[in-house]
Protein backbone atom coordinates (compact mmCIF):
# COMPACT_ATOMS: atom_id res chain seq x y z
CA UNK A 1 0.00 0.00 0.00
CA UNK A 2 2.48 2.39 -0.89
CA UNK A 3 2.14 6.00 -2.53
CA UNK A 4 4.22 8.87 -2.57
CA UNK A 5 5.55 11.11 0.05
CA UNK A 6 3.51 13.79 0.10
CA UNK A 7 4.27 15.81 3.65
CA UNK A 8 7.67 17.31 4.26
CA UNK A 9 7.55 16.88 8.34
CA UNK A 10 7.28 13.17 7.74
CA UNK A 11 8.73 12.36 4.48
CA UNK A 12 12.15 11.17 6.30
CA UNK A 13 10.30 8.61 8.45
CA UNK A 14 7.37 7.58 5.45
CA UNK A 15 10.91 6.75 3.45
CA UNK A 16 12.18 4.57 6.23
CA UNK A 17 8.80 2.13 6.96
CA UNK A 18 8.50 2.19 3.25
CA UNK A 19 12.10 0.84 3.30
CA UNK A 20 10.98 -2.16 5.17
CA UNK A 21 7.48 -2.26 3.49
CA UNK A 22 10.05 -3.29 0.54
CA UNK A 23 12.05 -5.64 2.20
CA UNK A 24 9.48 -7.39 4.30
CA UNK A 25 7.66 -7.66 0.60
CA UNK A 26 10.84 -8.97 -0.59
CA UNK A 27 11.14 -11.75 1.70
CA UNK A 28 7.87 -13.44 2.47
CA UNK A 29 6.06 -13.10 -1.02
CA UNK A 30 7.40 -16.05 -2.26
CA UNK A 31 5.81 -17.95 0.71
CA UNK A 32 2.78 -16.20 1.21
CA UNK A 33 2.01 -16.27 -2.76
CA UNK A 34 2.42 -20.05 -1.99
CA UNK A 35 0.65 -19.98 1.06
CA UNK A 36 -2.41 -18.22 -0.08
CA UNK A 37 -2.59 -20.26 -3.03
CA UNK A 38 -2.50 -23.59 -1.17
CA UNK A 39 -4.88 -22.44 1.40
CA UNK A 40 -7.62 -21.20 -1.09
CA UNK A 41 -7.70 -24.83 -2.20
CA UNK A 42 -8.14 -25.97 1.03
CA UNK A 43 -10.89 -23.73 1.72
CA UNK A 44 -12.87 -26.05 -1.28
CA UNK A 45 -11.02 -29.84 0.33
CA UNK A 46 -14.39 -31.12 0.59
CA UNK A 47 -15.62 -30.38 -3.18
CA UNK A 48 -11.86 -30.85 -4.99
CA UNK A 49 -11.64 -34.19 -2.80
CA UNK A 50 -15.35 -35.51 -3.98
CA UNK A 51 -14.58 -35.01 -7.15
CA UNK A 52 -11.06 -36.46 -7.67
CA UNK A 53 -12.07 -39.57 -5.69
CA UNK A 54 -15.51 -39.77 -6.66
CA UNK A 55 -15.12 -43.08 -8.64
CA UNK A 56 -13.63 -44.70 -5.08
CA UNK A 57 -16.21 -42.97 -2.53
CA UNK A 58 -19.43 -43.93 -4.04
CA UNK A 59 -20.98 -46.83 -3.53
CA UNK A 60 -24.25 -47.96 -3.79
CA UNK A 61 -26.74 -47.77 -0.80
CA UNK A 62 -28.02 -50.89 0.51
CA UNK A 63 -30.58 -51.99 3.93
CA UNK A 64 -27.88 -53.32 5.76
CA UNK A 65 -23.83 -52.87 6.97
CA UNK A 66 -21.12 -55.42 6.81
CA UNK A 67 -19.15 -55.83 9.86
CA UNK A 68 -16.38 -52.62 10.89
CA UNK A 69 -13.96 -55.24 11.81
CA UNK A 70 -14.44 -56.46 8.24
CA UNK A 71 -13.88 -53.28 6.93
CA UNK A 72 -10.69 -53.52 8.88
CA UNK A 73 -9.37 -56.90 7.35
CA UNK A 74 -10.42 -56.36 3.72
CA UNK A 75 -8.20 -52.60 4.05
CA UNK A 76 -5.40 -54.26 5.45
CA UNK A 77 -5.04 -57.29 3.07
CA UNK A 78 -5.91 -54.94 -0.14
CA UNK A 79 -3.52 -52.29 1.13
CA UNK A 80 -0.82 -54.47 2.78
CA UNK A 81 -0.31 -52.95 6.30
CA UNK A 82 -2.26 -52.27 9.52
CA UNK A 83 -5.32 -49.73 10.33
CA UNK A 84 -4.81 -47.06 12.40
CA UNK A 85 -7.85 -44.93 11.96
CA UNK A 86 -11.34 -45.19 9.89
CA UNK A 87 -13.42 -42.31 8.43
CA UNK A 88 -17.42 -42.73 8.72
CA UNK A 89 -18.88 -40.68 6.13
CA UNK A 90 -22.18 -38.30 6.48
CA UNK A 91 -23.60 -39.99 3.69
CA UNK A 92 -24.76 -43.34 3.42
CA UNK A 93 -23.55 -43.31 -0.19
CA UNK A 94 -20.15 -42.57 0.50
CA UNK A 95 -17.56 -45.81 1.10
CA UNK A 96 -15.28 -46.03 4.46
CA UNK A 97 -12.16 -44.05 4.22
CA UNK A 98 -8.88 -46.39 6.08
CA UNK A 99 -5.61 -45.13 6.98
CA UNK A 100 -3.26 -47.73 6.65
CA UNK A 101 -0.12 -47.99 8.10
CA UNK A 102 2.57 -49.96 5.74
CA UNK A 103 5.34 -51.49 6.93
CA UNK A 104 8.25 -49.27 5.47
CA UNK A 105 6.55 -46.84 7.16
CA UNK A 106 4.44 -44.92 4.37
CA UNK A 107 1.15 -44.69 4.85
CA UNK A 108 -1.88 -45.29 2.20
CA UNK A 109 -5.83 -43.89 2.30
CA UNK A 110 -7.74 -47.39 1.69
CA UNK A 111 -11.95 -47.12 0.43
CA UNK A 112 -14.12 -49.83 1.95
CA UNK A 113 -17.65 -50.76 0.71
CA UNK A 114 -19.70 -50.50 4.07
CA UNK A 115 -22.44 -52.95 2.97
CA UNK A 116 -20.72 -55.68 1.79
CA UNK A 117 -16.64 -54.81 3.21
CA UNK A 118 -15.50 -54.75 -0.53
CA UNK A 119 -12.26 -53.29 -1.28
CA UNK A 120 -12.64 -50.89 -3.33
CA UNK A 121 -9.09 -49.32 -3.73
CA UNK A 122 -6.46 -46.70 -2.74
CA UNK A 123 -4.37 -43.48 -2.14
CA UNK A 124 -1.76 -42.09 -1.42
CA UNK A 125 -2.27 -40.82 2.68
CA UNK A 126 -4.80 -37.84 2.72
CA UNK A 127 -5.16 -37.78 -0.76
CA UNK A 128 -4.73 -34.38 -3.13
CA UNK A 129 -5.70 -32.76 -0.40
CA UNK A 130 -3.22 -33.60 1.90
CA UNK A 131 -0.35 -32.84 -0.23
CA UNK A 132 -2.09 -28.74 -0.70
CA UNK A 133 -2.11 -29.70 3.31
CA UNK A 134 1.22 -30.14 3.38
CA UNK A 135 2.57 -27.14 1.00
CA UNK A 136 0.35 -24.74 2.79
CA UNK A 137 2.18 -25.98 5.87
CA UNK A 138 5.91 -26.01 4.04
CA UNK A 139 6.30 -29.50 5.68
CA UNK A 140 6.92 -31.16 2.40
CA UNK A 141 10.33 -28.82 2.80
CA UNK A 142 11.07 -30.47 5.67
CA UNK A 143 10.21 -29.70 9.46
CA UNK A 144 12.47 -27.05 9.96
CA UNK A 145 10.28 -24.92 7.56
CA UNK A 146 7.45 -25.00 10.23
CA UNK A 147 9.82 -22.79 12.15
CA UNK A 148 9.85 -20.81 8.53
CA UNK A 149 5.87 -20.28 9.10
CA UNK A 150 5.96 -18.39 12.05
CA UNK A 151 8.90 -16.17 10.11
CA UNK A 152 6.88 -15.47 7.33
CA UNK A 153 3.94 -14.70 9.72
CA UNK A 154 5.49 -12.08 11.52
CA UNK A 155 6.90 -10.58 8.43
CA UNK A 156 3.60 -10.22 6.78
CA UNK A 157 2.40 -8.67 10.16
CA UNK A 158 4.78 -6.06 9.83
CA UNK A 159 3.74 -5.72 5.76
CA UNK A 160 0.36 -4.60 6.95
CA UNK A 161 1.23 -2.07 10.10
CA UNK A 162 3.98 -0.37 7.82
CA UNK A 163 1.45 -0.73 4.46
CA UNK A 164 -1.50 0.89 6.72
CA UNK A 165 1.04 3.70 7.65
CA UNK A 166 2.02 4.33 4.22
CA UNK A 167 -1.53 4.33 3.31
CA UNK A 168 -2.57 7.00 6.16
CA UNK A 169 -3.62 10.37 5.21
CA UNK A 170 -2.11 12.75 7.56
CA UNK A 171 -3.77 15.78 7.03
CA UNK A 172 -4.61 14.86 3.24
CA UNK A 173 -8.44 14.48 3.99
CA UNK A 174 -9.20 11.02 3.00
CA UNK A 175 -6.48 8.15 1.64
CA UNK A 176 -6.67 6.60 -1.51
CA UNK A 177 -10.06 4.42 -1.26
CA UNK A 178 -10.45 3.68 -4.69
CA UNK A 179 -8.76 2.92 -8.21
CA UNK A 180 -8.50 6.65 -9.90
CA UNK A 181 -6.07 5.90 -12.26
CA UNK A 182 -7.18 4.05 -16.03
CA UNK A 183 -4.39 3.54 -17.42
CA UNK A 184 -2.85 -0.31 -16.70
CA UNK A 185 0.38 0.20 -18.64
CA UNK A 186 0.93 2.85 -15.86
CA UNK A 187 2.54 2.60 -12.80
CA UNK A 188 -0.36 5.05 -10.51
CA UNK A 189 -2.89 2.27 -11.63
CA UNK A 190 -0.88 -0.46 -9.71
CA UNK A 191 0.08 1.98 -7.07
CA UNK A 192 -4.01 2.17 -6.48
CA UNK A 193 -4.54 -1.48 -6.61
CA UNK A 194 -2.03 -2.14 -4.41
CA UNK A 195 -3.36 0.63 -2.00
CA UNK A 196 -6.84 -0.33 -2.27
CA UNK A 197 -6.76 -3.94 -2.34
CA UNK A 198 -4.53 -3.50 0.98
CA UNK A 199 -6.95 -1.30 2.76
CA UNK A 200 -9.76 -3.58 2.24
CA UNK A 201 -7.94 -7.29 3.10
CA UNK A 202 -5.46 -5.49 5.80
CA UNK A 203 -8.12 -7.19 8.43
CA UNK A 204 -8.66 -9.89 6.78
CA UNK A 205 -4.69 -10.34 5.66
CA UNK A 206 -3.63 -10.10 9.44
CA UNK A 207 -6.48 -12.34 10.77
CA UNK A 208 -5.53 -15.19 8.58
CA UNK A 209 -1.90 -14.72 9.93
CA UNK A 210 -2.94 -14.33 13.43
CA UNK A 211 -5.07 -17.70 13.42
CA UNK A 212 -2.28 -19.32 11.46
CA UNK A 213 0.39 -19.21 14.17
CA UNK A 214 -0.89 -21.97 16.17
CA UNK A 215 0.43 -24.45 13.21
CA UNK A 216 4.35 -23.11 13.71
CA UNK A 217 6.74 -24.85 16.04
CA UNK A 218 7.85 -22.80 18.22
CA UNK A 219 4.89 -19.93 18.65
CA UNK A 220 2.16 -21.95 18.56
CA UNK A 221 4.00 -24.71 21.45
CA UNK A 222 4.36 -21.71 23.50
CA UNK A 223 1.15 -20.40 22.97
CA UNK A 224 0.02 -23.90 23.69
CA UNK A 225 2.23 -24.50 26.73
CA UNK A 226 0.65 -21.40 28.49
CA UNK A 227 -2.64 -22.00 28.19
CA UNK A 228 -2.51 -25.87 30.06
CA UNK A 229 0.21 -23.87 32.49
CA UNK A 230 -2.45 -21.48 33.63
CA UNK A 231 -5.43 -24.25 33.43
CA UNK A 232 -7.38 -22.23 30.24
CA UNK A 233 -6.83 -25.94 27.89
CA UNK A 234 -7.85 -29.12 27.84
CA UNK A 235 -10.39 -30.53 30.62
CA UNK A 236 -9.43 -33.17 32.81
CA UNK A 237 -10.42 -36.87 32.79
CA UNK A 238 -13.46 -37.72 34.48
CA UNK A 239 -12.53 -39.14 38.08
CA UNK A 240 -13.79 -42.63 37.19
CA UNK A 241 -11.45 -42.68 34.46
CA UNK A 242 -7.80 -42.63 34.11
CA UNK A 243 -5.54 -39.39 33.25
CA UNK A 244 -4.98 -38.38 29.88
CA UNK A 245 -1.38 -39.14 28.67
CA UNK A 246 0.41 -37.52 25.84
CA UNK A 247 1.05 -40.66 23.40
CA UNK A 248 4.15 -41.90 23.74
CA UNK A 249 4.43 -43.11 19.99
CA UNK A 250 3.11 -40.73 17.12
CA UNK A 251 1.05 -43.48 15.84
CA UNK A 252 -0.71 -43.69 19.08
CA UNK A 253 -2.20 -40.49 18.37
CA UNK A 254 -5.38 -39.90 17.92
CA UNK A 255 -6.77 -38.35 14.47
CA UNK A 256 -9.61 -35.51 14.49
CA UNK A 257 -9.62 -34.68 17.95
CA UNK A 258 -8.74 -31.06 17.28
CA UNK A 259 -5.20 -29.40 18.59
CA UNK A 260 -6.32 -28.88 22.08
CA UNK A 261 -6.56 -32.81 22.80
CA UNK A 262 -3.76 -33.55 20.16
CA UNK A 263 -1.68 -36.32 20.96
CA UNK A 264 -4.07 -37.04 24.33
CA UNK A 265 -4.76 -41.08 25.05
CA UNK A 266 -6.25 -42.67 27.83
CA UNK A 267 -5.31 -46.18 29.46
CA UNK A 268 -8.21 -48.23 29.81
CA UNK A 269 -8.66 -50.79 32.91
CA UNK A 270 -9.29 -53.47 30.58
CA UNK A 271 -6.57 -55.69 28.87
CA UNK A 272 -8.39 -58.07 25.82
CA UNK A 273 -8.75 -57.96 22.02
CA UNK A 274 -10.28 -54.23 21.23
CA UNK A 275 -13.17 -54.35 18.16
CA UNK A 276 -13.67 -51.74 15.77
CA UNK A 277 -17.47 -53.45 15.78
CA UNK A 278 -18.10 -52.57 19.60
CA UNK A 279 -16.36 -49.31 19.88
CA UNK A 280 -18.82 -48.39 16.85
CA UNK A 281 -22.28 -49.90 18.24
CA UNK A 282 -21.02 -47.42 21.46
CA UNK A 283 -20.62 -44.45 19.60
CA UNK A 284 -23.65 -45.47 17.63
CA UNK A 285 -25.38 -45.88 20.63
CA UNK A 286 -23.90 -42.53 22.84
CA UNK A 287 -25.58 -40.17 19.69
CA UNK A 288 -21.76 -39.22 18.19
CA UNK A 289 -22.88 -37.93 14.96
CA UNK A 290 -21.32 -38.94 11.88
CA UNK A 291 -18.51 -38.01 10.30
CA UNK A 292 -16.71 -39.58 12.89
CA UNK A 293 -13.00 -40.85 12.98
CA UNK A 294 -12.02 -43.74 14.94
CA UNK A 295 -8.71 -43.71 15.91
CA UNK A 296 -7.05 -47.45 16.69
CA UNK A 297 -4.05 -46.98 18.98
CA UNK A 298 -1.43 -50.03 18.29
CA UNK A 299 -1.00 -50.47 22.43
CA UNK A 300 -4.24 -52.30 23.41
CA UNK A 301 -4.35 -51.24 26.84
CA UNK A 302 -5.29 -47.29 25.65
CA UNK A 303 -8.30 -46.44 24.84
CA UNK A 304 -9.89 -46.36 21.47
CA UNK A 305 -10.58 -42.59 19.91
CA UNK A 306 -14.00 -41.68 18.62
CA UNK A 307 -14.00 -38.00 17.40
CA UNK A 308 -16.88 -35.89 15.35
CA UNK A 309 -15.32 -34.59 12.13
CA UNK A 310 -16.57 -30.88 13.16
CA UNK A 311 -17.58 -27.25 10.78
CA UNK A 312 -18.71 -25.06 14.39
CA UNK A 313 -16.25 -25.30 17.20
CA UNK A 314 -19.18 -25.47 19.13
CA UNK A 315 -19.84 -29.33 18.10
CA UNK A 316 -17.04 -30.73 18.86
CA UNK A 317 -17.13 -34.14 20.85
CA UNK A 318 -14.87 -36.68 21.27
CA UNK A 319 -15.40 -40.36 23.17
CA UNK A 320 -12.57 -42.13 24.64
CA UNK A 321 -14.01 -46.08 24.65
CA UNK A 322 -12.44 -49.46 25.58
CA UNK A 323 -12.00 -51.24 22.49
CA UNK A 324 -12.52 -54.73 24.50
CA UNK A 325 -15.35 -53.63 26.68
CA UNK A 326 -17.10 -51.07 24.96
CA UNK A 327 -17.22 -48.76 27.89
CA UNK A 328 -16.94 -44.74 27.57
CA UNK A 329 -13.84 -43.90 29.70
CA UNK A 330 -14.41 -40.09 29.01
CA UNK A 331 -16.81 -37.84 26.69
CA UNK A 332 -15.30 -34.67 25.80
CA UNK A 333 -17.17 -31.75 24.40
CA UNK A 334 -16.22 -28.08 23.92
CA UNK A 335 -17.99 -26.52 26.42
CA UNK A 336 -15.58 -28.19 28.65
CA UNK A 337 -12.47 -26.24 27.31
CA UNK A 338 -10.79 -23.46 29.00
CA UNK A 339 -11.47 -20.32 27.20
CA UNK A 340 -7.44 -19.95 25.48
CA UNK A 341 -8.39 -23.92 24.34
CA UNK A 342 -11.56 -22.28 22.99
CA UNK A 343 -9.84 -19.31 21.57
CA UNK A 344 -7.30 -21.76 19.87
CA UNK A 345 -10.08 -23.76 18.34
CA UNK A 346 -12.36 -21.01 17.33
CA UNK A 347 -9.59 -19.21 15.44
CA UNK A 348 -8.80 -21.94 13.56
CA UNK A 349 -12.35 -23.19 12.70
CA UNK A 350 -12.51 -19.26 10.82
CA UNK A 351 -9.05 -19.61 9.54
CA UNK A 352 -10.23 -22.77 7.69
CA UNK A 353 -13.57 -21.00 6.61
CA UNK A 354 -16.19 -23.46 8.17
CA UNK A 355 -17.19 -21.66 11.13
CA UNK A 356 -20.05 -19.12 9.79
CA UNK A 357 -20.65 -20.83 6.57
CA UNK A 358 -20.44 -20.02 3.05
CA UNK A 359 -19.73 -16.08 4.27
CA UNK A 360 -16.81 -17.35 6.24
CA UNK A 361 -15.38 -19.53 3.59
CA UNK A 362 -15.62 -16.36 0.91
CA UNK A 363 -14.19 -14.08 3.34
CA UNK A 364 -11.12 -16.01 3.64
CA UNK A 365 -11.04 -16.83 0.03
CA UNK A 366 -11.08 -13.10 -1.01
CA UNK A 367 -8.12 -12.45 1.60
CA UNK A 368 -6.22 -15.12 -0.34
CA UNK A 369 -7.39 -13.69 -3.75
CA UNK A 370 -6.29 -10.37 -1.90
CA UNK A 371 -2.57 -11.40 -1.37
CA UNK A 372 -1.99 -12.27 -4.83
CA UNK A 373 -3.37 -9.02 -6.03
CA UNK A 374 -0.99 -7.17 -3.50
CA UNK A 375 2.04 -8.76 -4.56
CA UNK A 376 1.26 -8.75 -8.48
CA UNK A 377 0.99 -4.98 -8.21
CA UNK A 378 3.54 -4.32 -6.07
CA UNK A 379 5.90 -6.43 -8.23
CA UNK A 380 4.71 -4.67 -11.29
CA UNK A 381 5.09 -1.22 -9.33
CA UNK A 382 8.64 -2.28 -8.87
CA UNK A 383 9.34 -2.87 -12.03
CA UNK A 384 8.15 0.42 -13.37
CA UNK A 385 10.58 2.05 -10.98
CA UNK A 386 13.34 -0.39 -10.93
CA UNK A 387 17.27 0.98 -11.34
CA UNK A 388 18.11 0.64 -14.69
CA UNK A 389 21.24 -1.33 -13.71
CA UNK A 390 20.31 -3.69 -11.26
CA UNK A 391 23.96 -6.09 -12.07
CA UNK A 392 25.35 -3.14 -9.68
CA UNK A 393 23.61 -4.53 -6.75
CA UNK A 394 20.77 -1.71 -6.91
CA UNK A 395 17.35 -3.41 -6.43
CA UNK A 396 15.31 -0.07 -5.80
CA UNK A 397 14.64 -0.11 -2.30
CA UNK A 398 13.69 3.34 -0.99
CA UNK A 399 16.82 4.88 0.73
CA UNK A 400 16.26 6.14 4.78
CA UNK A 401 17.55 9.23 5.72
CA UNK A 402 19.08 8.50 9.36
CA UNK A 403 17.45 10.47 12.83
CA UNK A 404 15.63 10.06 15.04
CA UNK A 405 12.24 10.31 13.90
CA UNK A 406 12.87 7.66 11.17
CA UNK A 407 13.92 4.95 14.24
CA UNK A 408 11.04 6.15 15.89
CA UNK A 409 8.46 5.33 13.05
CA UNK A 410 9.95 2.15 12.03
CA UNK A 411 10.83 0.84 15.46
CA UNK A 412 7.21 2.05 17.02
CA UNK A 413 6.05 -0.52 14.06
CA UNK A 414 8.44 -3.56 14.37
CA UNK A 415 9.76 -3.93 17.40
CA UNK A 416 6.35 -4.79 19.17
CA UNK A 417 5.82 -7.55 16.26
CA UNK A 418 9.52 -8.78 17.35
CA UNK A 419 8.93 -9.52 20.64
CA UNK A 420 5.73 -10.86 19.95
CA UNK A 421 7.35 -13.29 17.99
CA UNK A 422 10.11 -14.03 18.76
CA UNK A 423 11.29 -15.88 15.41
CA UNK A 424 10.82 -12.56 13.51
CA UNK A 425 12.29 -10.87 16.14
CA UNK A 426 15.66 -12.82 15.45
CA UNK A 427 14.96 -12.74 11.37
CA UNK A 428 14.72 -8.86 12.01
CA UNK A 429 18.46 -8.53 13.44
CA UNK A 430 19.75 -10.80 11.03
CA UNK A 431 17.82 -8.62 8.85
CA UNK A 432 19.36 -5.51 9.86
CA UNK A 433 23.10 -6.63 10.13
CA UNK A 434 22.92 -7.95 6.50
CA UNK A 435 21.63 -4.58 5.27
CA UNK A 436 24.49 -2.86 7.56
CA UNK A 437 27.15 -5.19 5.86
CA UNK A 438 26.16 -4.28 2.58
CA UNK A 439 26.26 -0.44 3.35
CA UNK A 440 29.60 -0.69 4.98
CA UNK A 441 30.78 -2.92 1.84
CA UNK A 442 29.45 -0.46 -0.68
CA UNK A 443 30.99 2.45 1.25
CA UNK A 444 34.55 0.79 0.90
CA UNK A 445 33.76 0.05 -3.05
CA UNK A 446 32.90 3.63 -3.18
CA UNK A 447 35.95 4.88 -1.07
CA UNK A 448 38.10 2.70 -2.92
CA UNK A 449 36.95 3.90 -6.85
CA UNK A 450 37.23 7.61 -5.83
CA UNK A 451 40.73 6.70 -4.56
CA UNK A 452 41.87 5.24 -7.73
CA UNK A 453 40.41 7.84 -10.19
Amino acid sequence: MTQSPVDKPLSGAFRAVWRWHFYAGLLVLPFLMLMALTGALYLFADEIDGAVYRDLSRVDVRAASASPDRWVAAAEVGAGGKVSNVLLPAGADQAVRLTVDLPDGGQRTAFVDPYDARYIGETGFGGVMETVKQLHSLILLGSWANYVVEIVAGWTIILVGTGLFLWWPRGRGVGVVSIRAADTKRRPFWRDVHAVTGLYASAIIAFLVITGMPWSAFWGDQYMGAVKANGLGRPKAPAAASPFVHAEHPADAPVGVGWTMEGMVMPTAHAGSPSLSRVIETAEARGLARPYMVSIPSDPNLAITAARQVKQVEDTRALYIDGATGAVRADIRYGQFGVGAKAFEWGIAVHQGTQYGWINRYLMLGGCIAIWLLAISGVLMWWKRRPPKLSKGRIGAPEAPPGPRVRAAVLGIVLPLAILYPLTGLSLIAALAIERTATLVRRRLGARAARSV
